[in-house]
């Protein structure tokens, strides 16, 4: 089967069917669904073949083309999945050229992060923060299933998703490049960096919840830095110190 992506949820279907990079778009619908996504895309959906179902059959069907593609079915409450072509995997000579061209990149690395939840909901802050790219490592990656289209609410249709073999030696040739790399870390005693005025981009590092950072990337950063608690919990959800990361150093 030629690689595609399922998606559900239709701020996420609107997104993905104004993306030219995808290519074959099929939509399966029920009437209320389909009329939900033509007021979201403002009018005619001309590009997509559709098929109108009621709703216990589009359920019924949909539960087909999930086990077809090895998710796990639940629900699609929303009344409207696209089936279309995947976006393109990317490596890290994707932001080696941009950065050889003398470009400034917002990056975010997220190190051994494999809830699909907390990165889906990182994606799209990543996007209202205007994130170039965000890179993981291959092995133990969250997938792109239809829960994570839902929740990235369009956001993986602007923000390129960098796969590597070695997390470590990606961050060491982008600080090789002028990247300042910025792990977050509760074990930190800084809670500042100093001036970033004239680094050749800003890479922002998010451990996995359980384990934080690794030894590995940790020795790496330019800095380490914690997020300032103001009361008693000193720990975050990964998405959400991800989100004040970003406010801190990105905006």
């Amino acid at each position: 089967m030629e690689n595609r992506d399922l998606i559900i949820g239709i701020h996420s279907i609107a997104e993905a069917l104004n993306n030219p990079q995808r290519g074959f778009w099929k939509i399966l619908a029920t009437n209320e669904g389909l009329n939900e996504l033509k007021k979201r895309m403002g009018g005619k959906i001309e590009k997509a073949e559709i098929q109108v179902l009621a709703p216990h059959d589009f359920q019924q069907e949909s539960q087909k083309i999930y086990r077809q593609y090895d998710f796990e079915y639940q629900r699609i409450m929303s009344g409207v999945l696209l089936e279309c072509g995947a976006l393109p995997d990317l490596d890290p000579n994707w932001m080696i050229e941009k950065l050889a061209k003398g470009e400034k990149l917002r990056l975010m690395c997220l190190d051994q992060v494999t809830d699909v939840h907390n990165a889906a909901a990182i994606f799209r802050t990543a996007a209202f923060y205007g994130v170039d790219a965000i890179i993981v490592s291959v092995k133990g990656v969250f997938g792109r299933s239809p829960s994570f289209a839902r929740i990235a609410s369009g956001s993986q249709e602007y923000v390129r998703l960098i796969k590597c073999a070695s997390l470590p030696r990606t961050l060491t040739t982008l600080k090789e490049k002028g990247v300042t790399c910025i792990g977050l870390s509760e074990h930190s005693d800084s809670t500042a960096v100093d001036s970033l005025a004239g680094v050749g981009g800003i890479c922002l590092v998010m451990g996995a919840e359980d384990k934080g950072l690794s030894n590995a990337v940790e020795r790496i950063l330019d800095f380490r830095v914690a997020l300032e608690a103001k009361g008693p919990i000193k720990t975050l959800n990964v998405s959400v110190a991800a989100a004040l990361a970003m406010e801190k150093f990105l905006k």
